[in-house]
């Protein structure tokens, strides 16, 4: 298996929720979660607030994973003219690998995504994601109960958390079932609107 780095950023609140409760198409955060509080530091003046980096970071990799329930809800995932939350050109613009327990024919998208579908297992899709990296890094994109999968699994390099001052009391939590971490914080940054650690997860 290649050597380049797998790691991954999350944004989640103090209470450490990534997601709320009833994640559906029209809300994908769940009820409890204020959609909001995401778009303030992601998106309002990302420059202004040396935000820049961060968010260039999520998406500077060889090729991504992500679970069923980040590319779609579940009555939409599995159909054939569902192709993801971001229109014809995601953000990706390399190799997606989507947890699936369904088979499905790869979707190439503007840009340079293509979303291929695994149903074999999280360390099948590692494996292919750092086959089509190169030697470039692999992110683990979301959500929570993916993280946690390979988080348990001893699978992760490093954790990059985006901490928002707000807790919400239920929902899809971060670390939830993940046995004992050792961590080493390598970065802390951040303004009013959030907090960024960045973790090394010592093996």
């Amino acid at each position: 298996m290649s050597k380049t780095k797998v790691s991954c950023g999350m944004a989640m609140t103090l209470d450490g929720f990534t997601a709320g409760v009833n994640l559906s198409y029209e809300k994908p955060f769940g009820d409890n979660f204020d959609l909001d509080l995401m778009h303030r530091w992601m998106f309002a003046e990302p420059e202004k607030h040396n935000h820049k980096r961060e968010l260039d970071a999520i998406l500077d990799a060889g090729a991504f994973i992500m679970g069923g329930n980040m590319f779609g809800p579940k009555d939409r995932r599995d159909t054939p003219e569902w192709n993801g939350w971001w229109g014809d050109n995601p953000p990706y613009h390399a190799p997606v690998f989507v947890l699936s327990h369904a088979e499905r024919e790869p979707i190439r998208m503007e840009g340079g995504t293509i979303f291929n579908f695994v149903n074999d297992g999280i360390e099948s899709a590692l494996e292919q994601a750092q086959a089509a990296a190169g030697d470039r890094d692999v992110k683990i994109a979301g959500g929570a109960n993916t993280v946690n999968q390979y988080l348990t699994a001893g699978l992760i390099d490093e954790l990059w958390l985006h901490i928002l001052p707000v807790t919400i009391g239920a929902g899809t939590r971060l670390f939830e079932g993940v046995p004992n971490l050792n961590l080493e914080v390598v970065e802390v940054s951040g303004t009013s609107v959030v907090t960024h650690i960045r973790y090394k997860i010592l093996k």
